[in-house]
């Protein structure tokens, strides 16, 4: 039986440039799948874009008009993995033009929402626009990578890419997996296979290989949304698992192939003995003290 690759759901955070009505009817039917954030100017959606990454933008074909024109074209072009959707909740003289000026912009994506039907619709393509498609395709693919591993020993490999940025230390790992940080590093260390800090460190490279396919991220973005603590520290991690640069990371790797790196460096090689892991198990030391012997010989664990 293949590992169940899933994700918790959290509402899909928009940016959106629209008019004061379609704000609010845009925010009365979210019903808890996405959370919209309402800005005045394109530049105020790239830059949040680029602060806080946005997993959509939503701009109204009535406010693009031939000023924002320009401002939507690059950011439709600078950003290809963050899908931009047009809503159009009318029709007047203008809007032929404004379809017009949209469709020379490269956005692609219109929800037409003047029936009761669009605004369902928008719902469901918001929700198909998270940006953690390089999770799901990584867990996708590890799935069958590693069919049979035991329960606990998936449930580590799914939690490096299902954990939010800030987990970023085999401690807050381990806090997460409910085991101790020696307990799981030694569990690697004794079946032989690389250490827990190297697999959690290349997921990190995978996500962020993903947001550098965005040309409009710069590094010190990246870091920031992968919460390194600077652009010189992220810039160090790379150094030291890749041997490069991170403009020359940016250059060779994009999510895909960062994974397929992670894959044939970590996952591939260690098949044998990741079915046979059991990192998160109970250690023996652990159930004999749980049953009050207190003073379990260490040589257990």
């Amino acid at each position: 039986m293949h590992p169940q690759a899933t994700a918790p759901r959290r509402p899909v955070p928009i940016i959106t440039m629209l008019t004061p009505t379609e704000r609010i009817r845009v925010d009365a039917a979210g019903e808890g799948s996405y959370q919209a954030v309402h800005r005045d100017t394109v530049a105020e959606l790239v830059q949040d874009l680029k602060l806080k990454r946005a997993n959509a933008v939503l701009v109204s074909v009535a406010r693009c008009d031939q000023q924002s024109q320009a401002g939507v074209a690059a950011l439709v072009r600078e950003f290809p993995r963050v899908t931009t959707f047009a809503l159009l909740t009318q029709v007047d003289r203008a809007t032929p033009h404004a379809m017009l000026a949209l469709g020379s912009t490269g956005l692609k994506e219109l929800v037409d929402v003047r029936e009761a039907d669009g605004w369902r619709e928008l719902r469901s393509r918001l929700l198909s626009a998270r940006g953690e498609d390089i999770q799901r395709e990584a867990l996708g693919q590890l799935a069958t990578d590693l069919a049979g591993v035991p329960p606990d020993c998936w449930r580590f490999f799914e939690s490096l890419f299902v954990a939010p940025p800030g987990v970023c230390t085999v401690r807050m790992l381990a806090r997460r997996l409910e085991v101790l940080p020696s307990t799981l590093m030694s569990r690697f260390f004794r079946a032989r296979l690389p250490a827990p800090k190297q697999y959690l460190a290349m997921a990190r490279l995978v996500r962020a290989a993903r947001l550098f396919e965005n040309s409009g991220y710069s590094v010190a973005n990246v870091a920031n949304h992968l919460d390194y603590s600077s652009p010189q520290s992220f810039g160090r991690h790379v150094r030291m698992l890749m041997r490069m640069t991170a403009v020359q990371f940016r250059d060779r790797y994009d999510g895909e192939g960062m994974l397929q790196h992670f894959r044939i460096t970590l996952v591939l090689p260690h098949l044998r003995l990741l079915r046979e892991l059991r990192p998160l198990s109970p250690s023996w030391g652990a159930r004999l003290a749980r049953a009050g012997l207190r003073d379990a010989p260490a040589i257990l664990e």
